[in-house]
Order: structure tokens, then C-alpha cells, then sequence
């Protein structure tokens, strides 16, 4: 029970600053391009699931209101391989928030940007797990 009250307060507190920080939602739109990685998972029942290292990592590419999602695993020459895991989806702003629309043959769903800034963005999915991504940094040896 402390947990669940933990984590809901916790997505308000979230959902507060980011709704003060930004006051139109597609002006986020501009920073969602490019390579992100996951840093960590928050689940719905509290507990959090943090990442390290991440062999792959999430390409973004928005035009207008429509774009695509990429499954792509760094290289050591600062390139990419880029896998057969994409989906398209579309941009809608509903009740203040951006949201992502995905419809590929298998299945729709909706994913919510709670946050987006040039370095840091913040999705939470409608199972209500939550998503926290910096921008990709090259590997550098």
C-alpha cells in the first residue's frame, strides 16, 4: 500500500513540474529527434528497474505529426546497426499532454510524453509503467 502512494505521488509531483515547465505541448515536439536511451523503468506498483548499459537504444524522427521508431545498437565506430524493429506512429495532443500513437498490424496502443527537453525525455506507457531517457551519448574509448 505505501508503495502504490509512493508511486502516485510521485507521478503527480512529475506530472506538476511538468506542467509548469511547459505550457504548449507541441513546442516539445522539436526535441523528441534523435537517439535515446532508457536509464530506468518505473513500474506501476512502485518498484524501479534502473539501466546501465543498453545494447540497444530508441531512434526518433518526427515530421509534422507523424513519425517513426527505431530499434538501433550502437557500434564502436560511432555508427549503427539498425534492426527490423520500427514502428510508425502519430503525434495528437489530448488534455494538455503530447501522446504517441502506434498502429502497426498487431496491435494499437497510446504512450503519454510527461517530459521532453533536448537532453532528457519522459514516457509513460498505458500500463502506467514510466520511462525515463537521456539522449544518447557515441561511445567514446
Amino acid at each position: 500500500m505505501k508503495k502504490g502512494l509512493t508511486y502516485t505521488l510521485m507521478l503527480t509531483i512529475l506530472w506538476i513540474f511538468a506542467s509548469c515547465t511547459t505550457t504548449n505541448p507541441k513546442e516539445n515536439i522539436q526535441h523528441i529527434n534523435g537517439y535515446w536511451e532508457i536509464k530506468k523503468v518505473q513500474l506501476k506498483d512502485g518498484s524501479e528497474k534502473e539501466y546501465n548499459f543498453n545494447q540497444s537504444i530508441d531512434f526518433f524522427e518526427v515530421n509534422d505529426s507523424v513519425g517513426i521508431r527505431k530499434k538501433v545498437q550502437p557500434k564502436l565506430d560511432g555508427g549503427f546497426i539498425i534492426t527490423k524493429d520500427s514502428e510508425t506512429f502519430s503525434l495528437a495532443i489530448k488534455n494538455d499532454s503530447l501522446r504517441i500513437h502506434y498502429k502497426t498490424s498487431l496491435a494499437t496502443w497510446t504512450e503519454t510524453i510527461i517530459s521532453v527537453k533536448e537532453n532528457q525525455m519522459v514516457i509513460q506507457n498505458e500500463t502506467g509503467n514510466v520511462y525515463f531517457y537521456n539522449r544518447y551519448q557515441k561511445i567514446k574509448l
